[in-house]
């Protein structure tokens, strides 16, 4: 889908990729719905964008809330008469502990968060989104939705479900008018960590210049995923790093699963 000209929703718009996303949009010509639970960050995003009312509109939504997600669809189409393309892009880590020392109340957040709201959303829109000429779905899972991350175990484990929701999403609409994209960024140099509620101390013993030289600025991933929405692609990598372990898991998935464990160990991410 072209965007230009379109209405485009994306949830996490108050930060990192989501703010980033927004701010492509509206470079390209399209109005955008941003979406996030923190409205202090929706208004920096708007601060940014020096965009007018007629082309961002602002929504705190609970994306976690389906009554509040239902509620949504009807505020948006009201106010932009239409939405033509939803990217879910909210999402939090879990703290770098293994899933033995993981409570409860935290596995839950991250699966209603990452799992749950992306489906709210999904589910929420899809009605409209088969009811007018062209639509877009484009979800956001993680490299970590397809090889094992030591210590974000629960967190891979919704990405992975994200990846076969799109997936399986995308067949069922294959002979429809609504196209269907999923993302899996490597490394982006975000704030998710903070808005996750994730203290720790992930990198020790300089690892944190070597691995923040192959970290994909927000920006740039922004791009690429706006690149691969417009080419109605079915999956996206973003950045080198994405890439490359995404062949070597198709490869060998045990060898790629023990080659991320020691890459973890060299650049001193530990719980």
């Amino acid at each position: 889908m072209k965007v230009k000209g379109k209405v485009v929703l994306v949830t996490g718009a108050g930060s990192g990729i989501g703010r980033e996303i927004v701010l492509n949009l509206l470079s390209k010509g399209a109005k955008v719905i941003a979406v996030d639970i923190n409205w202090e960050a929706l208004q920096e995003t708007l601060r940014l964008s020096r965009a007018p009312e007629s082309s961002l509109s602002l929504f705190q939504v609970d994306i976690t809330n389906s009554v509040a997600v239902d509620e949504l669809v009807g505020g948006a189409i009201t106010q932009k008469g239409t939405v033509d393309a939803i990217i879910n892009n909210a999402g939090i880590i879990q703290p770098f502990v293994d899933l033995k020392d993981l409570d409860y109340s935290t596995i839950k957040r991250v699966i209603d968060v990452n799992l749950h709201g992306t489906l709210y959303v999904t589910k929420a829109f899809l009605p409209h989104l088969l009811s007018i000429p062209e639509g877009h779905i484009v979800n956001i899972s993680s490299m970590g939705g397809f090889l094992p991350v030591p210590g974000q175990t629960v967190y891979g484990a919704t990405k992975a479900a994200v990846k076969l929701l799109t997936e399986g999403l995308h067949s069922e609409l294959q002979h429809t008018n609504v196209r269907v994209t999923v993302v899996f960024p490597g490394a982006v140099a975000t704030n998710i960590t903070a808005n996750s509620g994730v203290t720790m101390n992930m990198v020790q013993k300089g690892g944190k210049e070597a691995a923040q030289s192959k970290i994909l600025i927000p920006a740039k991933a922004a791009e690429i995923i706006i690149r691969g929405m417009e080419n109605n692609d079915y999956q996206v990598y973003v950045g080198a790093d994405s890439r490359f372990l995404g062949i070597f898991n198709r490869i060998s998935p045990k060898t790629a699963a023990s080659f991320i464990n020691k890459q973890m160990k060299k650049y001193g991410i530990s719980s």
